[in-house]
């Protein structure tokens, strides 16, 4: 359904030299970039900012044309094809309004309907659908303008569905969001995916939308693909460490143990890290054990946030 190959961008922006001077510079945001899509895959591209994320999702809707390369929608050239893929595709930008501001929800739809020339009785059967995954029908009549953050969100994956695309782009969907409406939204994502068989492509800071809802994740740095795997090779891969949290029957001074190294103590509490490689939980336990009374343990596995926050800073 996508298919990139060797895809690059390349701004031209003037920079301040002395006071009258100015030069200009070539800035690459997408360096060489390729990757493949599947039908009804759901992918997470993640990324630090400036990494050229946003930038790659606008060359795949044909907002921006690409300076090298070859990308494939839908078997279409995006920046060639705009009117024909347009109506195969659905698209939200979290910072940015498709719904009309002034109007109610209600007449955006409708407006909508004729813009992609949706048949009637297909457009109402969508829409009722929706209005009761997202629970619109509380604000379907309230101008955009007054809606809260997250129903015009709710509005806004409406919007972008109302058609039937074949595949939705998603750059920072639930930036912004509370816990309710985050929820709300994965949930209509996944019932999408997962009854439609709709391919999407979701770009998120919030690594909790990840790891709940994709089965593959896409890292970019610095314009190229660093990582393309699924999120519990990541974690084998580059999460090596684990966490040992021991509460002892008194407070102690932070054990010395063999293989591990205490990161944290908070009263009888300790957090003891340690390479998988290196010791096992349960002889980590024993030697815990040995030295003082063992009151409970947990073991705590590495998360992705931890893994790409590590990948980011470090350059693994």
């Amino acid at each position: 359904m996508i298919e990139l190959d060797g895809v690059e961008k390349t701004f031209s922006v003037y920079v301040k030299r002395g006071r009258l001077r100015r030069e200009r510079q070539d800035v690459r945001a997408v360096d060489g970039i390729s990757f493949q899509i599947e039908r009804g895959e759901l992918v997470g591209y993640v990324g630090p900012n400036g990494a050229g994320k946003s930038t790659t999702v606008k060359m795949l809707t044909g907002i921006l044309v690409p300076s090298g390369g070859r990308i494939s929608v839908a078997g279409l050239d995006p920046s060639r094809r705009r009117i024909q893929l347009a109506r195969r595709i659905g698209v939200v930008f979290g910072q940015r309004v498709q719904l009309w501001w002034d109007l109610p929800l209600r007449d955006s739809f409708e407006l909508l309907r004729h813009i992609y020339r949706v048949p009637l009785d297909r457009w109402r059967a969508n829409l009722d659908r929706f209005r009761e995954v997202l629970e619109l029908d509380a604000f379907l009549e309230t101008p955009v303008r007054q809606l809260s953050l997250g129903q015009r969100m709710r509005g806004e994956l409406t919007a972008a569905m109302l058609h039937d695309p074949e595949i939705l782009f998603l750059d920072e969907p639930t930036i912004g969001l509370d816990v309710v409406a985050k929820a709300r939204v994965r949930e209509f994502l996944a019932e999408m995916n997962r009854e439609r068989g709709v391919t999407v492509l979701l770009t998120t800071h919030d690594l909790a939308d990840i790891e709940r809802l994709c089965s593959r994740l896409l890292i970019i740095d610095h314009g190229r693909v660093i990582y393309d795997g699924t999120i519990e090779r990541l974690i084998q891969r580059y999460g090596e460490e684990r966490t040992l949290v021991v509460d002892l029957e008194e407070p102690a001074p932070p054990l010395e143990i063999e293989g591990a190294r205490v990161v944290r103590v908070d009263g009888p509490r300790q957090w003891l890290r340690f390479r998988r490689d290196d010791v096992t939980a349960a002889q980590l336990t024993a030697a815990v054990a040995s030295q003082a009374p063992l009151v409970d343990l947990a073991v705590e596995e590495p998360d992705i946030e931890d893994v790409v926050r590590r990948i980011y800073t470090e350059g693994l």
